[in-house]
């Protein structure tokens, strides 16, 4: 028999169950509540992701189409103009969650589209996929040979990919050897479930499950490697690779986050605040006495830093100082349950390879050398935590940074973590960094350079990371930037990009910080300054309503009637 006859004979019993949700009328006919509603589509949302956890299939495709059609029917019942106006700011983040997830969909589809020259046995896997999720029963003897027929089509595939007279772009290559390793862990994840407890079913697909496996790995390898050019020689010369998305992509998640500038607009933003940067880094430096060559003020800073094993002790104080500072001006809201019960741990030598300086949260993670690390390494990583860097980053990491966020959020409005942005997790804590310099917090030129340090470092990384998505800079030139512009340390700079471009980051990621500060901080302007309303008052209201975009934020603070098909118009900033 044909393979392909004999593998959807194998599979005509393995189709996947439909799988919807719930409309709005068949759950009751009251009038809809819209926060209901909100938390419905996510619940709904996460099942169809673990169901359907293959990316880029027609059946996932489909089921999500069907969720997001139900969702927008339901928002489109609404009564819309008897909503409050956090209800209707609950509806207009729903729809405009749904449209993003929606070019989500289709983007990632279009994603592996790309490659499916590479992958001719795909489909094969696809419906393996599915007769897993139908947990169908299957003749075990025919389910081995559809796995060597698999083993051979994969062989083929590597085959044919390496003698290909038409070139294959790197970024394509890595892309496919991704898939590979998502069908690969499919076809396992099927075997699995009735290995072991099917002695037939083992006996037969065993050794062909295993040899499956060797030559998915294998691909991926080759693909990775020998075609994507991402070998451990290249990495170990600290090759940092990335996957631009380009500039029609970069704006549906502008839209989605309510940002109203164009990609090379926000650029110009970030260069018209490094160069305020520059200036106050300049005045920093004359104070000193090192003139105009702020780098030796910088180098001055860089080395005033604790000796081993005292980080932990630093920062606690440095907590402590901003806490103190806060409660003394009534800056914000500081819970005694935020105030006593974050935590400390210290990040490990591989870890800060990804991530060289302090992450935070209820438990800040701590940088600092290892003993497992080089003599360079250990300079550079006490260089780069040093005191004064450490004054501005410890409470953008806890309170009232991102610790106290953390609190907020999983208590007021948390039917909002649907709606999140990093331009309000990462533009709040940066935020504060714009405030408490403005309120003087740090009272010596050395930690006035090391918070500008820092605030130069997001105005870089706007440039880089737009740059690296608009196909403007590679990964090694965004190292440069940030060495020769911000003053980093090298090994700290191929972290920080690798973290960029590798750690999972969203692309607009590195760019919220500076932009969702300035959004803030108009915001603070225009009605903390203006004596229309409090500091604590202010930022508890940002902080109970959750994480939406900031427009958003502003509509609630100001009670503005805010339109169904609400869109965005606020430019914060004049270039």
């Amino acid at each position: 028999m044909h393979f392909t006859a004999l593998f959807f004979a194998f599979c005509l019993s393995c189709a996947t169950p439909s799988i919807r949700p719930q409309s709005a009328g068949e759950t009751s006919a009251r009038t809809v509540d819209v926060r209901d509603l909100c938390v419905r589509y996510a619940a709904d949302r996460d099942t169809l992701s673990r169901f359907h956890d293959l990316p880029a299939t027609a059946a996932r495709s489909t089921a999500f189409e069907g969720l997001h059609a139900e969702t927008e029917r339901a928002l489109a019942a609404l009564d819309f103009d008897a909503l409050n106006v956090e209800a209707r700011v609950d509806a207009v983040c729903l729809r405009m969650r749904v449209a993003s997830d929606r070019r989500k969909l289709a983007f990632e589809v279009s994603r592996v589209h790309e490659c499916a020259s590479l992958l001719p046995f795909g489909d094969a896997v696809v419906a393996l996929h599915a007769a897993l999720r139908a947990q169908s029963a299957s003749d075990p003897e025919k389910a081995a040979g559809v796995l060597d027929r698999l083993k051979h089509d994969v062989d083929a595939a590597r085959t044919a990919a390496e003698k290909r007279s038409e070139p294959i772009a790197q970024v394509v290559a890595r892309r496919a050897a991704k898939r590979v390793e998502a069908l690969r862990d499919t076809e396992a994840a099927w075997f699995r479930f009735r290995a072991d407890y099917d002695p037939t079913f083992t006996w037969w697909t065993k050794k062909p499950h295993e040899e499956v496996a060797k030559a998915f790995d294998e691909y991926a390898r080759v693909l990775r490697e020998k075609l994507g050019g991402d070998d451990k020689a290249t990495r170990d010369a600290g090759t940092i690779f990335g996957d631009p998305i380009g500039r029609e992509a970069l704006l549906p998640d502008l839209e989605f986050a309510l940002i109203p500038y164009s990609p090379e607009e926000l650029i110009q933003i970030a260069d018209r605040e490094m160069q305020w940067c520059t200036e106050r880094m300049l005045e920093a430096s004359r104070a000193l006495g090192t003139g105009d060559e702020w780098k030796l003020a910088l180098e001055r800073v860089k080395s005033d830093h604790v000796a081993p094993g005292e980080q932990p002790a630093l920062v606690r104080a440095l907590a402590q100082e901003a806490i103190a500072f806060l409660k003394e001006r009534d800056l914000v809201t500081v819970p005694s349950i935020v105030e006593n019960g974050w935590r400390m741990s210290m990040l490990s030598a591989d870890e800060q390879r990804v991530s060289p300086f302090f992450l935070g949260g209820e438990e800040v993670q701590v940088a600092f050398p290892t003993d497992s690390m080089s003599y360079d390494e250990k300079r550079m990583s006490m260089r780069g935590n040093n005191k004064h860097f450490a004054h501005a980053t410890v409470f953008h990491e806890l309170v009232p940074g991102h610790g106290l966020q953390q609190y907020y959020e999983s208590r007021w409005n948390t039917h909002r973590a649907l709606f999140s942005t990093p331009f309000w997790t990462e533009g709040w804590a940066l935020y504060w960094e714009m405030l408490l310099w403005d309120l003087d917090f740090h009272s010596t030129q050395e930690d006035r350079i090391g918070a500008l340090f820092w605030r130069m470092h997001r105005c870089a990384r706007i440039r880089f990371s737009l740059s690296f998505h608009l196909g403007l800079m590679t990964p090694a030139q965004c190292v440069d930037y940030l060495v020769d512009t911000v003053g980093h340390e090298r090994k700290n700079a191929e972290a920080e990009v690798r973290r960029s471009f590798e750690g999972g980051y969203g692309p607009l990621y590195q760019c919220a910080y500076m932009i969702g500060g300035l959004q803030i901080r108009a915001l603070h302007r225009d009605l903390v300054a203006s004596g229309k309303m409090s500091n604590r008052v202010f930022h508890d209201t940002i902080l109970e309503g959750n994480n939406i975009p900031i427009e958003m934020v502003r509509a609630r603070l100001l009670g503005q009637k805010i339109a169904r098909e609400f869109k965005a118009t606020w430019r914060f900033y004049s270039l």
